[in-house]
């Protein structure tokens, strides 16, 4: 079993293992409202199929140990993490984004030197999440905004997860109303057509392996739109996950990851 150890690297904290070699480094993501705990189980995989490879799972700024940040929006954040991976010495990491994360990592890939970007389960395309939230809004800014998650909770299919997972999905604590508000400030405020442009400009900009893993087909007009900005894309289907397909199927990302 690799020694894991809670590091700081710039505004940032990790989980720290493994070795620098000459593998990519991982640099692992969570999701919104979730923290580093959740890479735990493709960590356990990663150790037999690729031991001692060098990885760094953070919490996003305002979560877990991460301290808050004035701003959440992605093009922040993704600074704040490059200059958290800089100060760890690492050259070149493999991204691995879940949920909003996985926007997080194709930003990330389109400013600064990485080796591949795998998206787990987050749509580029957030007109339709644009909807629902500024139809929720109201709700968002009231002091029950905690209703806006649990409705986001709803759909994320916990379920379909094994009860071990279930159980990592729901240690995490509900998001304060400000990071709710800061992470989909640019998804509730920007015009849809410019949150479009913005991701086609940077999966355009990116000349390194994209990979689109999730829990269910994506539509045909969707896949061929990330076909179409991504020539290459690799797209996982790996059914019966949910919005998780890392906690479900944590043995197949590690395969993945260790190619």
């Amino acid at each position: 079993m690799q020694t894991i150890h809670l590091r700081y690297y710039g505004a940032l904290a990790a989980d720290s293992s493994g070795t620098t070699d000459d593998r990519p480094p991982l640099v692992l993501l969570h999701g919104l409202g979730f923290d580093r705990r959740q890479w735990a189980p493709v960590l356990q995989e990663l150790a037999v199929l690729d031991p001692d490879r060098r990885t760094l799972a953070f919490d996003l700024p305002g979560h877990r140990d991460s301290p808050k940040q004035p701003s959440y929006d992605l093009g922040d954040v993704a600074d704040l993490l490059h200059e958290a991976v800089v100060e760890a010495g690492l050259q070149k990491p493999l991204l691995v984004g879940h949920s909003i994360s996985g926007a997080l990592a194709t930003i990330y890939a389109a400013r600064y030197p990485t080796a591949g970007v795998v998206n787990v389960d987050q749509p580029l395309l957030v007109g339709p999440f644009k909807d629902v939230l500024n139809q929720l809004e109201p709700t968002l800014r009231s002091p029950a905004y905690g209703e806006v998650w649990d409705r986001m909770l709803d759909g994320m299919l916990i379920e379909q997860l094994p009860q071990e997972a279930q159980d990592l999905v729901n240690a995490s604590t509900r998001p304060t109303q400000e990071m709710l508000l800061g992470y989909w400030r640019e998804v509730m405020e920007s015009p849809a057509e410019k949150l479009k442009a913005d991701r086609e400009a940077d999966l355009r900009s990116i000349d390194v392996p994209y990979t689109y893993v999730t829990g269910t087909e994506p539509p045909p007009p969707y896949r061929q739109w990330l076909e179409t900005n991504r020539p290459g894309i690799t797209i996982i289907v790996l059914p019966g996950s949910g919005h998780f397909p890392h906690l479900a199927h944590p043995g197949e990302l590690a395969k993945l990851l260790a190619g």
